[in-house]
């Protein structure tokens, strides 16, 4: 039974987790920068979840400095290391929730206990303060590599590189793109010179990951895309556009670095990310 849950990162995704979590009566700890923790002391957490306010009062703190059952390691890949940096005790499971592929040695390299990469199914949530969050999709889904109990949470299980690259493969090339053109996931997909880009993209991504012993399908993939909200706006978009630290490069990067690792040419996704990158901060 999981009794305390330590939440690194208070974030969007971290509210997304933290307050439904304290609704179900878990001991939740935010530990995250000293303003952060002192704002979500005084005011408590709010969570508007498609129309509807939830509040709790989580404990809050700039460094976990006692035990927990579970530790969601929910910062962005920018702020991974500052992050771990207020890790100094122990959590029985370690469950990451970053984008990416890179992460899971660095996390395993710097904590203690099980650590056990998972991702987050299809959320759009974003920040109004640091205490309030706005989230647009529906109840999240973990996908996990091995059962992590959290109350009140679906939690689904799946092989650790097939959970990370089967999220990663779509998200790579709608990353890229929506940070580069600031329009969302149902522009993109219907657009007549995006949509052929975007296809070789994922395409690209399959191969790698294929390369890497994941069979992905590009076809399977653009199955769950053509799911998406058509006004869905990935946060890596979000960010660039509000000048923030993306994850761009832990995201898109991590494919092409992969395919050159495993000598899988990217050409698609190595265009998109170059222009990405060069694109002027809005």
């Amino acid at each position: 039974m999981t009794r305390t849950v330590g939440v690194l990162g208070p974030g969007a995704v971290g509210a997304a987790l933290a307050v439904p979590l304290a609704l179900e009566g878990v001991r939740v700890v935010c530990v995250a920068r000293p303003e952060t923790a002192a704002a979500i002391a005084r005011e408590g957490l709010t969570l508007v979840r498609q129309g509807e306010e939830l509040h709790v009062r989580p404990e809050a703190s700039d460094e976990l400095r006692e035990p927990v059952d579970v530790l969601l390691v929910t910062v962005k890949a920018p702020g991974l290391q500052d992050a771990l940096r207020r890790v100094s005790a122990p959590a029985e499971t370690v469950l990451s929730l970053l984008n990416g592929i890179e992460h899971m040695d660095v996390i395993r390299s710097r904590l203690q206990g099980n650590v056990v990469a998972g991702t987050i199914g299809l959320l759009e949530a974003y920040r109004e303060s640091a205490t309030r969050v706005i989230q647009t999709t529906p109840r999240l889904v973990i996908t996990a590599a091995e059962h992590v109990s959290l109350p009140g949470v679906d939690v689904r299980v799946m092989p650790e590189r097939a959970l990370l690259w089967d999220k990663l493969a779509r998200m790579a090339p709608f990353a890229a793109a929506t940070a580069l053109t600031q329009r969302p996931v149902g522009d993109l997909r219907n657009d007549p010179d995006w949509r052929p880009r975007l296809e070789r993209a994922v395409e690209e991504a399959c191969a790698v990951a294929n390369a890497d012993g994941v069979a992905l399908a590009p076809e399977e993939e653009w199955k769950i895309l053509e799911t998406l909200p058509a006004t869905l706006m990935s946060s890596t978009g979000r960010d660039i556009a509000a000048g923030r630290p993306s994850e761009l490069d832990a995201i898109t990067g991590a494919v092409v670095r992969a395919g050159r690792r495993l000598g899988v040419p990217t050409p698609a996704l190595e265009a998109i990310l170059e222009e990405a990158c060069r694109a002027p901060s809005r």
